[in-house]
């Protein structure tokens, strides 16, 4: 089995208590960075306090998990194709899908997830042979 040669990345550290515009600015457009998932809404598949790293520059299509600025705030949800366009969609259904005309509110791509404190529980989700 051919082992994947994998680069470090820097990540920046923002403190939770700065507000949104700003941890996205601590960060050059082009840095992968790091946020915490909270809240149940993108159960099964993200946890609550799992720690995600989302690439600002990534290529947003169907299916991808994104950052996304909508109704003035940052969410997390799957980018969904729709017949009318696209939508951000909850994978909790207990949480409603929110319609976007276009891919301008997208602000990054999830490459990546970890549950902290555990080394080896990561999980990508992009090709690694092209990074």
């Amino acid at each position: 089995m051919e082992e994947f040669k994998r680069k470090p990345i820097n990540i920046p550290v923002v403190s939770a208590d700065q507000q949104a515009d700003s941890a996205f600015g601590a960060c050059s457009e082009a840095e992968p960075f790091a946020l915490m998932v909270l809240g149940d809404s993108m159960e099964p598949e993200f946890h609550d306090r799992e720690i995600i790293v989302i690439e600002p520059e990534g290529l947003a299509r169907d299916g991808s998990f994104v950052i996304a600025f909508h109704n003035e705030e940052y969410t997390f949800r799957q980018l969904v194709k729709r017949d009318a366009g696209w939508a951000l969609h909850a994978l909790n259904p207990a949480y409603p899908d929110h319609p976007v005309a276009d891919l301008s509110c997208v602000k990054g791509v999830v490459i990546l997830k970890k549950k902290p404190g555990r080394r080896k529980s990561v999980k990508y989700y992009i090709d690694q042979e092209k990074h």
